[in-house]
């Protein structure tokens, strides 16, 4: 693993060897938290406060085994002042390693089941802590961080470049800003006013931001449209990753579009956005779920930020996020150990693989997996 690597996988995954159990989990009670009921006058003002624990559990059921089959669960990888990744425990009838990507730190369970393998399963349950973000954006602050690292997430992928159109459309919207706060701003706001929210692209979208450029098709999902923000971000040099996830929980704001149905997180999977700024450090953001409100909150497709539904969502998501979501991990350009399938261009899904070739991980009722989360209540 190279040092610029190494210093990245060290910001974020701080205590992370010791975050595996390898036994089940112990017995506990749970309490599930609902969302409130709706006020008049909409507010959404996530702000940092308690912790709240929860406990994922991804249950994959090999219904038509073909062959050998492959399976990787993603496991929380990130510690931070946002969100600890504690302990994970699992179960299968197949051959389990616990491994990474040995690029990013992404944590993985890995599971081998033989050809005559009878009903293959595999279950994981992880555990982890959350709370909400915001940046006090009155308030500076010496926040260090290593130049190595900080070069590291300037550097393009295979789906982010950092050239051709993607550095001349970044150029373009940041026409008159000087500072990195003031380009991340214009670029938010580029994205909230020129993409959309396209309801049809299956699961969170690809991210290949080039071809969505150059062929001026700006619909997608949030893996499309934070994407895009972050590439645009590092085309100007501004340090900025993509950070992979699921929502876990209603959002306590009322935006049924901003939270997940705890008993059955099919489709919750959500990636948001970070960028360094100097005096900040790393910022959170999340453009494509203003899209998303805009899209999706109300039976009308609203058209304007300003909206009264969409603006505290527009402010609040520029500078942090609700902590109803947890982050799987910053990874990208993924091969996945054992593999016979292509890369991954990141990776928040299960996935599986077989004789056949590689399943469809985003269509969980013909791959059969189940996604759950519980909160711990003290």
């Amino acid at each position: 693993m190279t040092t610029v690597h190494a210093l990245a996988r060290r910001k974020f995954l701080q205590k992370s060897a010791a975050a595996i159990a390898t036994s089940a989990l112990p017995a506990i009670n749970f309490a599930q938290t609902a969302a409130p009921a709706a006020s008049a006058e909409r507010q959404f003002s996530p702000q940092p406060g308690n912790w709240r624990t929860f406990e994922v559990t991804t249950r994959v059921d090999i219904i038509k085994p073909q062959g050998a089959t492959r399976v990787w669960l993603p496991i929380p990888s990130v510690n931070s002042d946002w969100q600890q990744s504690l302990e994970s425990g699992f179960s299968s009838n197949g051959q389990t390693q616990l491994t990474d990507d040995d690029k990013y730190g992404a944590r993985m369970l890995y599971v081998e089941f033989a050809e005559n393998q009878p009903q293959p399963f595999v279950e994981l349950t992880s555990r982890i802590q959350t709370r909400n973000r915001a940046i006090n954006w009155t308030s500076k602050q010496a926040i260090a961080e290593d130049a190595a690292t900080l070069k590291y997430w300037t550097q393009p992928t295979s789906l982010l470049p950092t050239d051709g159109i993607v550095r001349t459309t970044a150029l373009e919207a940041t026409k008159g800003a000087s500072t990195d706060v003031e380009k991340a701003r214009k670029l938010y706001d580029w994205i909230v006013a020129n993409t959309f929210r396209e309801p049809k692209v299956k699961g969170c979208g690809e991210g290949d931001i080039k071809t969505m450029l150059e062929t001026n098709n700006l619909g997608g999902k949030c893996a499309d449209l934070n994407a895009l923000f972050v590439g645009m971000n590092r085309a100007l040099g501004i340090p900025a990753r993509d950070v992979y996830g699921l929502r876990v929980a209603p959002s306590a704001f009322g935006y049924k579009e901003l939270g997940g149905n705890s008993a059955s997180l099919k489709g919750a999977q959500h990636c948001r956005a970070e960028v360094y700024l100097k005096g900040y450090g790393w910022v959170g953001m999340d453009p494509a779920d203003v899209a998303k409100v805009m899209r999706q909150e109300t039976a009308e497709w609203i058209k304007s930020p300003q909206n009264a539904i969409v603006a505290p969502v527009n402010k609040a998501l520029f500078g942090g996020w609700e902590g109803n979501w947890m982050a799987y991990n910053v990874a990208h350009d993924v091969n996945l150990p054992n593999s016979k399938g292509p890369q991954l261009g990141f990776f928040m899904y299960p996935t599986a693989e077989n004789s056949g070739g590689r399943l469809d991980s985003y269509a969980p009722d013909d791959f059969k997996y189940q996604i759950t989360a519980k909160e711990i209540k003290a």
